[in-house]
């Protein structure tokens, strides 16, 4: 697409200030790259192929006046595809862990990949539970209420989103990217001001959850987690 293109080119010009690394994981056809297509170029394509191996694409965001370039990772989810973790995950600031609505299944398995997660990724990575497909309701197989708990039992944001409808993607990606920004440039604050060498992993602890952006407020779909 033409202004794809330009869009592009005027990167060149641009003062990066933050580049955050944002892994999407989740079983196999549960519509990560769907996700990707729709926050990257607003693009949606029923003839998806599955991904082989890795790839990831960028786009670039305005928070708090400072340019943020996301540079968003997608992998297959099937199993014969895992020796590409630790370098998947190395230098992840944030997650989106994605299921489908429409399959149980596959909402069974996010307490195996939050585990996987958290054995290869920083500890203080910012962590997105995604119910996705919110467009197939009459075929939902995970309730609401059931992601929502499990999200705030492990300290996670929360929200359902439709790829194919373009249904809260960019809220989820503009919430995890502003919490990771909020984190980040607090951490660069006392940073300057404490040079302790524990400074950091303390400020962290803790910081992952509020959800204060406006892109997120009012949005019912958006969660939560226990303070």
């Amino acid at each position: 697409m033409s202004s794809g293109s330009r869009n592009h080119y005027a990167d060149f010009n641009q003062k990066i200030d933050y580049v955050f690394k944002v892994v999407l994981i989740g079983d196999s056809a549960v519509g990560k790259s769907q996700l990707l297509a729709r926050f990257a170029r607003n693009e949606f394509n029923l003839d998806s192929k599955a991904t082989i191996g890795v790839e990831f694409q960028t786009r670039t965001i305005t928070i708090d006046h400072k340019t943020i370039k996301a540079q968003i990772w997608d992998t297959a989810g099937q199993e014969r595809y895992r020796a590409v973790t630790s370098a998947y995950y190395r230098g992840a600031v944030g997650a989106m862990l994605v299921y489908d609505i429409t399959k149980r299944q596959s909402f069974d398995h996010v307490t195996r990949w939050l585990e996987e997660l958290r054995g290869h990724a920083d500890k203080n990575i910012v962590i997105m539970l995604i119910g996705n497909k919110s467009d197939l309701g009459s075929l939902r197989a995970v309730p609401t209420e059931d992601a929502k708990e499990f999200a705030e039992n492990e300290n996670l944001f929360f929200m359902e989103t439709s790829a194919l409808e373009a249904t809260n993607v960019e809220s989820a990606f503009v919430t995890i990217l502003t919490e990771i920004y909020r984190i980040v440039s607090k951490k660069s604050l006392v940073a300057n001001d404490d040079a302790e060498p524990t400074g950091d992993s303390n400020l962290l602890k803790g910081t992952q959850i509020a959800v204060s952006s406006p892109e997120a407020a009012g949005s019912k779909s958006t969660c939560c987690a226990s303070s």
